[in-house]
């Protein structure tokens, strides 16, 4: 089976591209293959209609809460709210967010999807610093208008499937808090490239399968360039196609994905969520 893995921006270009690994699955080993870079929203909707079967993992929010949903009256389901968002302008979009926030008291203005509060990660509300909001805006109307089997949210017969996956879930596993990354060459360190090189190794060793059920086979090419580039975006990448290869193996059993979850919302793929 060919597993992509998307390190997604939304506002994708030469310099930061989406980065898209591109795996071959057999039986449980993942063989990493070739790096596709997406330079603009329109080479991602045509990366989107690629012949099928296949199945990727994106590093993007597919929903929103299901708190913000009923309480501004959009419509009940993931589809039907996404197309609704689609029909608006970034500015749009971003100033209802915000409105929506100011009129809340602290505590309550950035709120969680069950998945989120699950796997420690930020909300897809949020429109700065990492900016998941705007991913969610620019990303979910994509997948839905290229007709995927989007799992949970909108399930279809394509055999093209979306997965929601979460990298910082999978470097969690083995280096905990330690940072692996950053964009700013000015905060670039040693100490991300140490914790780089060791997360690779514990990838390529046994306890992958301990955790995943799969094993790694790449050549050092690759092996190089995920240690040797600071931003991570390839590795990120990489982690994204772990989850979604994981998650085909359990494609008897809902792709891992529990039945009682909230389709509006989506659901981050991993085992440890499950």
């Amino acid at each position: 089976m060919d597993i992509y893995g998307l390190d997604f921006t939304s506002a994708p270009n030469r310099r930061k591209p989406v980065t898209c690994l591109l795996c071959h699955l057999e039986d449980t080993v993942l063989r990493p293959d070739r790096f596709l870079k997406i330079a603009s929203l329109n080479e991602f909707e045509v990366f989107l209609k690629r012949r099928g079967p296949w199945i990727a993992g994106f590093d993007f929010p597919f929903g929103q809460p299901q708190k913000l949903i009923d309480n501004l009256g959009w419509p009940t389901t993931w589809a039907g709210y996404v197309e609704h968002v689609a029909l608006m302008s970034q500015d749009e979009f971003e100033a209802i967010i915000s409105t929506y926030r100011q009129a809340r008291q602290a505590g309550d203005k950035h709120h969680l999807r069950i998945t989120d509060a699950k796997a420690k990660a930020i909300s897809p509300m949020m429109l700065h610093g990492v900016p998941v909001g705007k991913m969610f805006f620019k990303g979910a109307p994509r997948l839905l208008r290229a007709g995927l089997s989007i799992l949970p949210c909108h399930p279809t017969e394509d055999n093209r499937i979306a997965l929601e996956a979460y990298p910082a879930l999978v470097a969690r596993k083995w280096l905990d808090k330690r940072s692996y990354k950053n964009d700013s060459a000015s905060k670039q360190t040693s100490e991300h490239e140490a914790a780089r090189r060791e997360l690779i190794d514990k990838l390529c060793s046994s306890e992958l399968h301990e955790y995943y059920g799969l094993r790694l086979n790449m050549d050092n090419d690759l092996v190089s360039q995920f240690i040797n580039d600071p931003t991570a975006d390839g590795l990120d990448a990489l982690l994204c196609a772990i989850q979604t290869a994981w998650a085909y193996t359990q494609s008897d059993t809902g792709y891992g994905i529990p039945a009682h979850c909230n389709p509006n919302e989506g659901w981050i793929i991993d085992p440890e969520l499950r």
